[in-house]
Protein backbone atom coordinates (compact mmCIF):
# COMPACT_ATOMS: atom_id res chain seq x y z
CA UNK A 1 0.00 0.00 0.00
CA UNK A 2 2.91 2.30 0.97
CA UNK A 3 4.53 1.95 -2.18
CA UNK A 4 1.45 2.11 -4.28
CA UNK A 5 1.11 5.45 -2.58
CA UNK A 6 4.17 6.49 -3.52
CA UNK A 7 3.54 5.73 -6.96
CA UNK A 8 0.29 7.38 -7.26
CA UNK A 9 0.68 10.44 -4.85
CA UNK A 10 4.28 11.39 -5.69
CA UNK A 11 5.35 14.08 -2.52
CA UNK A 12 7.79 15.82 -4.95
CA UNK A 13 4.62 16.87 -6.55
CA UNK A 14 3.45 18.53 -4.03
CA UNK A 15 6.22 19.43 -1.51
CA UNK A 16 9.30 21.68 -1.93
CA UNK A 17 11.12 20.18 0.72
CA UNK A 18 11.16 17.44 -1.72
CA UNK A 19 12.79 18.97 -4.42
CA UNK A 20 15.82 20.33 -2.68
CA UNK A 21 17.29 21.77 -5.98
CA UNK A 22 14.63 23.60 -7.14
CA UNK A 23 15.18 27.30 -7.66
CA UNK A 24 13.02 30.03 -5.90
CA UNK A 25 11.15 30.39 -9.02
CA UNK A 26 10.31 26.95 -9.70
CA UNK A 27 9.46 26.12 -5.49
CA UNK A 28 6.96 29.55 -6.32
CA UNK A 29 5.31 27.63 -9.46
CA UNK A 30 5.21 24.48 -7.50
CA UNK A 31 3.53 26.15 -4.24
CA UNK A 32 0.60 27.27 -6.90
CA UNK A 33 0.16 24.24 -8.87
CA UNK A 34 0.14 22.15 -5.80
CA UNK A 35 -2.43 24.89 -3.92
CA UNK A 36 -4.67 24.60 -7.47
CA UNK A 37 -4.73 20.87 -7.67
CA UNK A 38 -6.36 20.96 -3.91
CA UNK A 39 -8.65 23.22 -4.35
CA UNK A 40 -10.15 22.13 -7.75
CA UNK A 41 -9.42 18.58 -8.51
CA UNK A 42 -8.43 16.55 -5.51
CA UNK A 43 -10.87 14.63 -3.80
CA UNK A 44 -11.86 11.05 -1.84
CA UNK A 45 -14.28 8.48 -3.04
CA UNK A 46 -17.12 7.23 -0.66
CA UNK A 47 -17.18 3.81 -0.43
CA UNK A 48 -21.20 3.09 0.48
CA UNK A 49 -24.20 1.01 -0.81
CA UNK A 50 -25.65 2.29 -3.60
CA UNK A 51 -28.94 4.28 -2.62
CA UNK A 52 -32.72 3.54 -3.92
CA UNK A 53 -32.53 6.78 -5.89
CA UNK A 54 -29.73 5.24 -7.91
CA UNK A 55 -31.24 1.91 -7.87
CA UNK A 56 -30.17 0.87 -11.94
CA UNK A 57 -27.97 3.67 -12.44
CA UNK A 58 -24.53 2.56 -14.78
CA UNK A 59 -21.23 2.43 -13.35
CA UNK A 60 -19.37 5.71 -14.53
CA UNK A 61 -16.84 3.64 -15.95
CA UNK A 62 -17.97 0.27 -17.08
CA UNK A 63 -21.58 1.06 -17.70
CA UNK A 64 -22.88 -2.51 -16.22
CA UNK A 65 -26.23 -1.60 -14.06
CA UNK A 66 -26.01 -0.51 -9.83
CA UNK A 67 -28.36 -2.06 -7.83
CA UNK A 68 -29.98 -0.67 -4.57
CA UNK A 69 -27.75 -2.30 -1.54
CA UNK A 70 -24.84 -2.90 -4.49
CA UNK A 71 -21.19 -1.70 -3.19
CA UNK A 72 -20.42 1.52 -5.00
CA UNK A 73 -17.81 4.18 -4.86
CA UNK A 74 -19.17 7.82 -5.16
CA UNK A 75 -17.13 10.78 -5.66
CA UNK A 76 -18.29 14.24 -4.91
CA UNK A 77 -16.66 16.51 -7.06
CA UNK A 78 -18.75 14.55 -10.29
CA UNK A 79 -22.04 14.91 -8.74
CA UNK A 80 -24.34 11.61 -8.02
CA UNK A 81 -22.18 9.29 -10.24
CA UNK A 82 -21.11 5.89 -9.07
CA UNK A 83 -18.35 3.15 -9.75
CA UNK A 84 -18.00 -0.54 -8.61
CA UNK A 85 -14.78 -0.38 -6.66
CA UNK A 86 -12.59 -2.03 -8.81
CA UNK A 87 -13.40 0.80 -11.21
CA UNK A 88 -12.73 3.12 -9.76
CA UNK A 89 -9.32 3.50 -10.91
CA UNK A 90 -6.83 6.50 -12.53
CA UNK A 91 -8.11 6.58 -16.14
CA UNK A 92 -4.51 6.88 -17.82
CA UNK A 93 -2.95 3.74 -15.37
CA UNK A 94 -6.12 1.99 -14.38
CA UNK A 95 -4.36 0.85 -11.06
CA UNK A 96 -6.92 1.23 -8.50
CA UNK A 97 -7.01 4.24 -6.16
CA UNK A 98 -5.55 3.48 -2.93
CA UNK A 99 -7.28 5.10 -0.16
CA UNK A 100 -9.60 6.16 -3.13
CA UNK A 101 -8.54 9.17 -3.04
CA UNK A 102 -8.48 10.72 -6.98
CA UNK A 103 -7.93 14.12 -8.84
CA UNK A 104 -10.91 14.63 -11.43
CA UNK A 105 -10.28 16.32 -14.68
CA UNK A 106 -13.23 16.86 -17.25
CA UNK A 107 -15.25 14.36 -15.72
CA UNK A 108 -13.07 11.68 -15.65
CA UNK A 109 -10.25 10.52 -12.50
CA UNK A 110 -7.06 10.35 -12.21
CA UNK A 111 -4.21 9.33 -9.75
CA UNK A 112 -1.99 12.52 -8.14
CA UNK A 113 1.07 11.18 -10.57
CA UNK A 114 -1.10 11.43 -14.36
CA UNK A 115 -3.51 14.26 -13.35
CA UNK A 116 -0.25 16.47 -12.39
CA UNK A 117 1.51 15.24 -15.75
CA UNK A 118 -1.77 16.44 -17.69
CA UNK A 119 -0.25 19.88 -17.22
CA UNK A 120 3.67 19.90 -16.71
CA UNK A 121 6.05 17.42 -17.77
CA UNK A 122 7.83 15.35 -15.79
CA UNK A 123 11.78 14.38 -15.77
CA UNK A 124 12.96 10.85 -16.61
CA UNK A 125 15.87 11.29 -14.43
CA UNK A 126 14.49 12.75 -11.15
CA UNK A 127 10.87 11.60 -11.47
CA UNK A 128 10.21 15.74 -10.71
CA UNK A 129 7.37 18.24 -12.73
CA UNK A 130 9.53 20.57 -14.85
CA UNK A 131 8.80 23.99 -13.69
CA UNK A 132 11.12 25.18 -16.22
CA UNK A 133 10.87 27.28 -19.57
CA UNK A 134 12.92 25.18 -21.13
CA UNK A 135 13.66 21.15 -20.87
CA UNK A 136 14.68 18.56 -23.98
CA UNK A 137 12.62 16.37 -25.48
CA UNK A 138 13.69 13.03 -26.59
CA UNK A 139 12.79 9.57 -27.37
CA UNK A 140 9.04 10.65 -26.12
CA UNK A 141 10.40 11.44 -22.64
CA UNK A 142 11.52 14.77 -21.23
CA UNK A 143 14.39 16.00 -18.62
CA UNK A 144 15.68 19.04 -16.86
CA UNK A 145 18.56 20.87 -18.75
CA UNK A 146 21.18 19.68 -16.41
CA UNK A 147 19.90 15.78 -15.90
CA UNK A 148 20.32 15.11 -19.70
CA UNK A 149 23.13 13.35 -19.15
CA UNK A 150 25.29 10.00 -19.80
CA UNK A 151 23.70 7.21 -17.50
CA UNK A 152 27.55 5.77 -17.24
CA UNK A 153 29.82 8.81 -17.00
CA UNK A 154 27.14 11.83 -16.26
CA UNK A 155 28.54 13.82 -19.01
CA UNK A 156 26.09 16.32 -20.35
CA UNK A 157 24.06 15.78 -23.83
CA UNK A 158 22.72 18.82 -24.95
CA UNK A 159 23.37 19.16 -28.04
CA UNK A 160 25.46 16.31 -28.31
CA UNK A 161 25.09 12.84 -30.45
CA UNK A 162 23.52 10.30 -28.11
CA UNK A 163 22.08 5.95 -27.99
CA UNK A 164 19.58 5.16 -25.54
CA UNK A 165 20.37 2.43 -23.63
CA UNK A 166 17.88 0.76 -21.53
CA UNK A 167 15.87 3.64 -21.81
CA UNK A 168 18.43 6.61 -20.70
CA UNK A 169 20.65 8.23 -22.88
CA UNK A 170 24.74 7.32 -23.48
CA UNK A 171 27.39 9.35 -25.04
CA UNK A 172 28.84 7.22 -27.89
CA UNK A 173 32.12 6.73 -26.62
CA UNK A 174 30.35 4.62 -23.45
CA UNK A 175 28.11 3.16 -25.65
CA UNK A 176 30.83 1.90 -28.30
CA UNK A 177 33.67 1.22 -25.09
CA UNK A 178 30.37 -0.89 -23.11
CA UNK A 179 27.68 -1.90 -25.11
CA UNK A 180 28.51 -1.90 -28.65
CA UNK A 181 28.28 -5.35 -30.33
CA UNK A 182 31.03 -6.86 -32.39
CA UNK A 183 30.42 -7.64 -36.04
CA UNK A 184 30.72 -11.23 -37.02
CA UNK A 185 32.64 -10.30 -39.96
CA UNK A 186 35.34 -8.01 -39.19
CA UNK A 187 35.39 -7.91 -35.56
CA UNK A 188 34.95 -4.21 -34.64
CA UNK A 189 32.46 -2.92 -33.06
CA UNK A 190 29.18 -1.69 -34.23
CA UNK A 191 29.41 1.90 -33.22
CA UNK A 192 26.72 4.26 -32.84
CA UNK A 193 26.83 5.44 -36.41
CA UNK A 194 27.41 2.41 -38.03
CA UNK A 195 24.13 0.56 -39.49
CA UNK A 196 23.63 -2.85 -37.94
CA UNK A 197 22.14 -5.82 -39.62
CA UNK A 198 21.01 -8.53 -37.10
CA UNK A 199 20.40 -12.50 -37.83
CA UNK A 200 19.57 -15.31 -34.94
CA UNK A 201 20.72 -13.00 -32.31
CA UNK A 202 24.39 -12.43 -33.98
CA UNK A 203 25.12 -9.05 -35.51
CA UNK A 204 26.67 -7.83 -38.39
CA UNK A 205 28.15 -3.95 -40.22
CA UNK A 206 25.18 -3.82 -42.69
CA UNK A 207 28.33 -3.08 -44.91
CA UNK A 208 28.29 -5.09 -48.21
CA UNK A 209 31.82 -6.30 -47.35
CA UNK A 210 30.25 -7.75 -44.10
CA UNK A 211 26.68 -8.99 -44.09
CA UNK A 212 27.48 -10.65 -47.00
CA UNK A 213 27.20 -14.67 -47.84
CA UNK A 214 30.22 -16.57 -46.52
CA UNK A 215 30.87 -18.49 -49.74
CA UNK A 216 30.53 -16.30 -52.60
CA UNK A 217 30.23 -12.97 -51.08
CA UNK A 218 27.35 -11.66 -52.47
CA UNK A 219 26.11 -8.98 -50.49
CA UNK A 220 22.30 -9.96 -48.45
CA UNK A 221 21.35 -6.45 -47.01
CA UNK A 222 17.58 -6.71 -48.01
CA UNK A 223 18.07 -10.42 -49.57
CA UNK A 224 17.06 -13.65 -48.76
CA UNK A 225 19.32 -15.48 -46.66
CA UNK A 226 19.97 -18.87 -45.01
CA UNK A 227 22.13 -19.47 -42.43
CA UNK A 228 23.94 -22.65 -41.33
CA UNK A 229 26.61 -22.81 -37.99
CA UNK A 230 26.37 -18.71 -37.77
CA UNK A 231 27.33 -17.79 -41.50
CA UNK A 232 25.16 -16.49 -43.55
CA UNK A 233 24.56 -17.49 -46.87
CA UNK A 234 22.78 -16.42 -49.52
CA UNK A 235 21.34 -19.84 -51.37
CA UNK A 236 21.27 -23.69 -50.23
CA UNK A 237 23.25 -24.22 -52.77
CA UNK A 238 25.83 -21.78 -51.63
CA UNK A 239 25.54 -23.32 -47.76
CA UNK A 240 25.91 -27.15 -49.38
CA UNK A 241 28.78 -25.56 -51.52
CA UNK A 242 30.78 -24.09 -48.15
CA UNK A 243 30.60 -27.36 -46.25
CA UNK A 244 31.87 -29.21 -48.88
CA UNK A 245 34.57 -27.19 -49.70
CA UNK A 246 35.79 -27.18 -45.86
CA UNK A 247 35.64 -30.96 -45.87
CA UNK A 248 38.33 -30.96 -48.57
CA UNK A 249 40.66 -28.04 -47.30
CA UNK A 250 41.22 -26.66 -44.47
CA UNK A 251 43.21 -23.56 -46.51
CA UNK A 252 39.85 -22.63 -48.12
CA UNK A 253 39.62 -18.74 -48.64
CA UNK A 254 36.07 -19.23 -46.12
CA UNK A 255 38.12 -20.75 -43.27
CA UNK A 256 40.51 -18.09 -43.49
CA UNK A 257 38.19 -15.25 -43.11
CA UNK A 258 36.68 -17.57 -40.22
CA UNK A 259 39.96 -17.66 -38.42
CA UNK A 260 41.23 -14.00 -38.67
CA UNK A 261 38.78 -11.85 -39.65
CA UNK A 262 40.37 -8.45 -41.00
CA UNK A 263 38.58 -5.08 -41.75
CA UNK A 264 39.43 -5.65 -45.30
CA UNK A 265 37.43 -8.95 -45.49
Amino acid sequence: RARALLQQLPPQDCDERYCPDLAEEEKRQLRAFSARRRREALGQGLACPVPGPCHGCPCKKCGRRLNKGDPGVSASRLGNQFWHPSCFSCHFCHQPLVDLIYFQQDGRIYCGRHHAELFRPRCASCDQLIFMEECIEAEGRRWHLEHFCCLECDAPLRGQRYVMKSGRPCCRGCFETLFAEPCQACGDPIGADSEEATHQGLHWHARAACFCCSLCRKPLRGQPLTSRHGRLFCSETCSLGHDASSTTSSDSSDSAFASAPSPDS
